[in-house]
């Protein structure tokens, strides 16, 4: 994770709360108490998101302390308190929100990505993230999926193509885009691996023959489909499923042999892990 990123979205996180002053706190609390607060587990789950809240202490107050009771990946239970935060008073009631925020969020995602992982073990399948994600907390959610055991596909635009439907529509064919997107790289001098759609098998074999790809994303097929398709591809390129998967029929692609799912779900259809920040009288 990018310190550099990680402090700018604080910063203006914390901007967007406090604004021109918590009133509230300001104006009930003397600016030189002291206390400690603790972080309470209020449902099971995967916890997520201690290290950015320590972050988050830091950069607003650098007197605040925090001892850490229980890391990032554990399972918690009710009444579990991960951690214990001691320092002025007004500090730790400006930044708790936030803290908040950041656990329940990443948490969430971290034990949606955990359920996922475990249904597919045993397999040769790995679950992906995407790029549904919250904008400007894209790093911390795809960081929530590999605290839950999952794995992240592409960061953003920049760093992979993934040649889509629509790409693939207004190129004019499957293979007039992959030649595009390869001539770009060798110009543009760059070395980035390319991933194309298929939505049918006569496209997996097309991917497939024209041979400049390493990974091919079977979108919407059914398992059966899949198989075939694995069968078709024989090793020679990674395979990557997605489409219509949930935590009922996961398995059932993973059993037919594909090497990466991608969940859209993992970021964009997840609750919250409930939790709590506890003053300690």
């Amino acid at each position: 994770m990018s310190i550099d990123l990680l402090t700018r979205f604080i910063e203006n996180a914390l901007a967007e709360d406090i604004g021109s002053g918590d009133h509230t706190t300001l104006s009930c609390i003397p600016e030189e108490a002291t206390g400690k607060a603790f972080l309470i587990a209020k449902q099971d789950g995967i916890l997520a998101g201690t290290r950015v809240a320590g972050r988050v202490f830091e950069i607003f107050d650098p007197g605040l302390m925090v001892r850490l009771q229980i890391p990032d990946g554990t399972r918690v239970i009710p009444g579990d308190k991960p951690f214990i935060v001691s320092g002025r008073q007004r500090s730790i009631l400006q930044t708790e929100r936030l803290v908040l925020n950041i656990i329940q969020r990443m948490s969430g995602i971290a034990t949606q990505t955990a359920l996922f992982a475990e249904k597919v073990r045993g397999t040769n399948a790995k679950i992906l993230d995407t790029r549904k994600t919250t904008p400007n907390m894209r790093f911390l959610e795809k960081e929530a999926v590999r605290i839950g055991g999952g794995f992240n596909h592409r960061i953003g635009l920049y760093d992979m193509i993934l040649i889509k439907d629509n790409h693939i529509d207004y190129a004019g064919g499957i293979i007039p885009a992959i030649e595009r997107a390869t001539d770009y790289l060798k110009r543009k001098h760059l070395d980035l691996k390319i991933e194309v759609e298929a939505r049918s098998l006569q496209d997996v074999s097309e991917i497939v023959t024209q041979g400049s790809v390493f990974r091919i994303l079977l979108d919407n097929f059914t398992p059966d489909r899949i198989s075939q398709a694995v069968e078709m591809i024989g090793g020679r390129v990674e395979t990557e499923a997605s489409g219509g998967i949930n935590l009922m029929n996961i398995r059932e692609f993973a059993l037919a042999g594909v090497d990466y799912i991608s969940v859209g779900a993992l970021t964009h259809q997840i609750s919250s892990l409930d939790f709590s920040l506890k003053a300690i009288s």
